[in-house]
């Protein structure tokens, strides 16, 4: 994984918990590289994992509520770092649908080595999307947040109904229906 994405989780856990707590929650971590990170490194996912579960026994909110947490924090980042990401998109599903034929693109074109989830959408009528997550990392907890972090920053509101793929340990389906539209309600 990029490390800009283990950069911000800790950021994330510095403005939850103190630089002091962050310190020594990684140092009890058995991190590989002691939780020395940079934008620009590549780590092992299980390390992010260890990081997550580490915060999770110090502060005793699950592992998957840290995760969606995570994913509303890193929107934020990606629209403060990225603002091309999001230019055009009018709406949650707009940006759903744009991240495999667009945005994982130009990631691409930023980190030629960067191993992408994938992100199949299917229109089901105006107000319902398809989505599904495909990931050799599990992470499906990461991407709810940031759909829910998508849905926040278009003021829209949505029922997110969540299974799991068939044969596909870190994947997952998402219903996602709208319940209110930006600015008016569905």
């Amino acid at each position: 994984m990029k490390g800009t994405i283990f950069v911000e989780l800790i950021k994330m856990a510095e403005d939850a918990f103190g630089e002091d707590t962050v310190d020594d929650v990684l140092d009890k971590a058995d991190l590989a590289n002691g939780g020395a990170f940079t934008a620009v490194g590549n780590y092992p996912c299980s390390e992010l994992v260890k990081i997550v579960v580490a915060f999770s026994e110090h502060s005793g909110i699950s592992p998957e509520d840290l995760q969606r947490k995570f994913g509303h924090w890193i929107m934020d980042h990606f629209v403060e770092n990225y603002p091309g990401f999001f230019k055009d998109k009018k709406d949650t599903f707009g940006l759903l649908e744009a991240v495999d034929g667009e945005i994982h693109v130009e990631v691409k074109k930023l980190y030629p080595d960067a191993e992408l989830p994938k992100f199949t959408t299917e229109r089901i009528a105006e107000d319902h999307l398809e989505m599904v997550y495909t990931s050799p990392r599990p992470l499906v907890e990461f991407c709810h947040g940031m759909i829910e972090a998508s849905l926040e920053r278009f003021n829209e509101a949505a029922d997110i109904q969540r299974c799991p793929v068939a044969a596909q340990a870190d994947s997952a389906k998402f219903d996602i229906t709208l319940t209110k539209k930006a600015g008016k309600a569905a």
